[in-house]
């Protein structure tokens, strides 16, 4: 109201809905993110006019997302999601930057203030390398949902991955069958020469036809930003064609972390 923005109306309704919630359980405590507070208070006031009580509110932190910035959330894309594989969730948590480590320490560990603020210190005296806190921050979190086992063999792979440069222990194939490889400019009536024809795929037709991307222009977007490699190499150019007649198979690196072979 103060800049002269516009209210739709389900900004009105909404924390009303949820308010109304309060009085049909008649709640005695309300717990939610520091960004629910107005709405909370919203449910005391509905109490208050139905004859109760009204309820006392507890508001936790928001966690921020893998970038830093806004609040963790799936539709934001920037989210660790407890049923991932622990690998990713390693993965995810070792991408995080120093002074976000320092904030999940805080809220998704039992780690004591005291000692998040010692390691704080030693980093800065060089004591301790800040990448050897992050991945048993890592670690941890991904003990939480999968168990130290499984934990431990995440981290392993990592460094498998990252430190040694090595491909990962198992990767998803992307499996073309014979007709699909060959572009044919008449009909082949032999099905044995179908393979000895030169075969060209065009890569963003086969990233999306495979679901490895939503759309054409999400594949683009990863090329023009170079997050897009094969057999190492960073592919720029977005009409680019894999010429199968020259490999039985390719690696297809997307991003740091995900890896396909094309067979």
């Amino acid at each position: 109201l103060k800049n002269n923005k516009p209210i739709s109306v389900h900004e009105i309704l909404y924390p009303l809905m949820q308010a109304y919630d309060s009085v049909a359980l008649r709640a005695d405590v309300e717990l939610g993110g520091t960004d629910q507070k107005f709405n909370l208070l919203v449910g005391r006031e509905i109490q208050r006019a139905f004859k109760q009580e009204p309820q006392v509110i507890m508001t936790t932190p928001l966690l921020e997302g893998l970038a830093g910035v806004e609040k963790m959330s799936k539709s934001l894309n920037n989210y660790v999601g407890i049923t991932e594989p622990p690998s990713e969730i390693y993965g995810k948590i070792m991408s995080i930057s120093d002074p976000l480590m320092f904030r999940y320490y805080e809220l998704l560990t039992d780690e004591s203030l005291s000692q998040i603020k010692k390691w704080k210190r030693e980093i800065k005296e060089e004591k301790i390398n800040p990448k050897d806190l992050k991945s048993r921050l890592s670690l941890s979190i991904a003990s939480d949902f999968w168990g130290k086992e499984k934990a431990k063999k995440a981290l392993l792979e990592f460094e498998r991955v990252f430190k040694e440069k090595k491909l990962p222990t198992k990767i998803e194939d992307i499996e073309i069958k014979i007709e699909e490889k060959v572009e044919l400019k008449g009909k082949v009536k032999d099905k044995t020469k179908v393979e000895a024809l030169v075969t060209v795929v065009p890569l963003i037709d086969l990233l999306v036809e495979r679901s490895i991307f939503p759309s054409r222009k999400e594949a683009k977007r990863v090329i023009r930003q170079g997050g897009l490699y094969l057999d190492g190499k960073r592919i720029e150019d977005i009409a680019f064609k894999i010429d199968l007649s020259k490999k039985s198979d390719f690696i297809l690196k997307i991003g740091k972390r995900k890896f396909y072979r094309i067979i």
